[in-house]
């Protein structure tokens, strides 16, 4: 990447790895005690956090046409304004209503700031040569469970899940919003293209094949996020050996992205992305044949094709259509996906009630179903 992006790169990497931390990272540590302090079940604050999924899935395709039209800073910027408003109101929160309020604020935040509109934005800034950037920021955002989570976890223990809120918002209007606002470039032509009429972008079978890919493999994603230890323990790994092996999947997860940035972006992002829906089916291989012993081996395989599948959300529809109408198809295509995230930890609960390790056979033909679907998709890029 040259020097001329790695201003940009640093900003939205920085200013992506708190949105990640300050929304959807955060149920993971505030669930619990925001559910004793509301006198409810923590399933209350995971069924509010799935809505949150819903709304910004909806959402998509309306943030990313917005982001084509006056490019990423004014809505990047908005949405730390609108997280900060969220989180805010979920610190005051004292009842089940104004909690669920609360975080279908944060969905309409988390439509506007987290990777698809970052993605959008690069497209938007750099148009086809936008591929090295956006590995940069997910390079960079990729640690933000790995700084979020302690920091949340630091906040719960000296101030009180309530003040954490309030110090993450205070975060996205001091940290986030001069980054988006004072960094990212306005965008020439944005006034008139404002006044530009709705493009029809149609649902064709690459399109429909792209939303299809990334349903499947958002649908795993979700499920070992919520899951991951809990099925290690199924396949005999100890509580233990369950955790210290999840610990992996972050820093494979930034190794790939590495690989990706380094040899990988010699070739299509097709390839790249077929390796990445690979990697998922091998590890539960691999786990079934050796049992809990391989949970750290599964989990670098997990963790390396989850980080290159991040990624290839935005660099495979960038090379396959272009840079015109991206952040408006990202948010078409991204749609599915979104709402398959916020189902899969609820679906993958009750599959492993039922089949406990053999759930991996149902997340490895998902994984291997995206691959099917991307033998099918042409390289050759194609003007809108």
């Amino acid at each position: 990447m040259s020097q001329r992006q790695l201003p940009i790169i640093l900003a939205l990497g920085t200013t992506q790895t708190l949105a990640w931390a300050s929304s959807y990272y955060l149920p993971a540590l505030i669930a619990d005690p925001m559910a004793r302090d509301l006198g409810v079940s923590s399933n209350w604050i995971f069924g509010a956090f799935s809505a949150s999924l819903v709304i910004s899935a909806m959402l998509g395709p309306r943030i990313g046409r917005q982001i084509d039209l006056v490019g990423g800073r004014q809505v990047l910027s908005a949405s730390n304004l609108t997280i900060a408003a969220g989180l805010a109101l979920l610190g005051f929160a004292h009842s089940v209503p104004v909690m669920v309020f609360a975080w279908l604020v944060l969905g309409i935040g988390m439509a506007m700031g987290l990777y698809d509109a970052a993605f959008a934005a690069l497209g938007r800034i750099y148009g086809t040569e936008a591929r090295r950037p956006i590995t940069g920021i997910t390079l960079m955002a990729g640690f933000a469970s790995t700084v979020g989570w302690p920091l949340t976890a630091w906040g719960l223990s000296h101030l009180g899940w309530r003040e954490t809120c309030f110090a993450w918002a205070a975060a996205n209007i001091l940290i986030g919003l001069p980054l988006n606002f004072f960094m990212l470039p306005t965008i020439k032509g944005a006034r008139q293209a404002a006044a530009a009429e709705k493009p029809h972008l149609p649902l064709d079978r690459t399109m429909v094949l792209l939303a299809f890919i990334f349903a499947a493999v958002w649908t795993v994603t979700g499920a070992m996020a919520a899951h991951f230890p809990r099925i290690l323990e199924t396949t005999g790994a100890t509580p233990v050996e369950a955790i210290a092996a999840g610990a992996l999947i972050g820093p494979a997860q930034v190794g790939a992205r590495i690989l990706e940035a380094s040899f990988l972006s010699r070739f299509h992002p097709l390839w790249s992305t077929r390796l990445a829906c690979l990697t998922h089916p091998i590890g539960a291989v691999i786990v079934a044949i050796f049992g809990g012993a391989a949970a750290s081996a599964f989990a670098l395989f997990h963790g390396s094709g989850n980080g290159i599948l991040t990624i290839a959300r935005g660099t495979l529809p960038l090379s396959i259509f272009g840079p015109k109408d991206f952040g408006y198809r990202l948010g078409i295509i991204g749609a599915p996906a979104r709402m398959a995230q916020a189902v899969a930890p609820l679906t993958f609960g009750l599959l492993i009630d039922l089949m406990g390790a053999k759930v991996l056979i149902v997340s490895s033909a998902l994984s291997l179903s995206a691959l099917a679907a991307l033998f099918l998709i042409r390289t050759k890029p194609r003007p809108d």
